[in-house]
């Protein structure tokens, strides 16, 4: 039987992306997009309920489409993954936990971007939570851009790049490692050769799917 992934979104401009790497690292696997871009991005302690449930209903459908693993991508719901994985039976995975953790291993001077609060809250929270499980110290620097947020609402890609490409390479500067765990962000990375990178970028797409297909693999195996 063809194996089978879900993702679960909650911008519809991240279906695109994650279908062209899915498609290049595992494309042997069939996927099952699903998107909802009425879930409040937790922006106060009532929402949260809200997003958990509508979090549950994508993943369980996911499931019921024959999803053998769900990933949920907005990084903003990424802390929400143990309350989602009450509703399925199926592995449920997070691009900002999966970008966090692999920070961790990399370095302990840590500097995470992005446009939406939630993001850097939950990126943040994770990391430091890592840490602390392996007994590791780390320093956590934050940049937060909501002007970026607010053009890539209105898709003014071209304001949206050069504020977070501002931010980018002023954090490169400050730290060790950098994590992008919003996907939305990632394509400011085209603008940064690898050989002027003066930190290790850590691209949370192609990561978080390169998890996703071991994960497939481990239960396969």
């Amino acid at each position: 039987m063809k194996r089978k992934a879900g993702m679960v979104h909650g911008v519809n401009t991240n279906v695109a992306l994650f279908k062209a790497v899915a498609a290049e690292i595992m494309p042997e696997v069939d996927m099952v997009h699903l998107v909802d871009e009425g879930i409040p991005f937790l922006a106060d302690a009532k929402s949260r309920p809200l997003a958990v449930r509508r979090m549950r209903t994508l993943s369980s459908f996911a499931e019921e489409s024959g999803a053998q693993v769900v990933l949920i991508t907005c990084t903003a719901f990424g802390r929400l993954v143990s309350e989602i994985q009450e509703a399925v039976k199926v592995p449920v995975l997070s691009v900002v936990e999966i970008a966090a953790t692999e920070a961790v291993n990399l370095g302990n001077s840590i500097g995470v971007l992005g446009t939406h609060p939630g993001t850097i809250t939950s990126a943040s929270q994770i990391i430091q939570e890592e840490a602390l499980a392996r007994g590791k110290k780390v320093e956590v620097k934050t940049r937060l851009s909501a002007e970026a947020f607010a053009a890539l609402q209105r898709q003014d890609w071209d304001t949206h790049d050069k504020l977070v490409l501002k931010l980018l390479n002023d954090l490169m500067q400050e730290v060790k490692v950098v994590v992008i765990p919003q996907p939305s962000i990632e394509r400011v990375l085209k603008q940064v050769p690898e050989t002027g990178r003066k930190a290790i970028i850590l691209p949370s797409v192609r990561l978080s799917v390169q998890r996703l297909k071991d994960k497939l693999d481990s239960l396969a195996g």
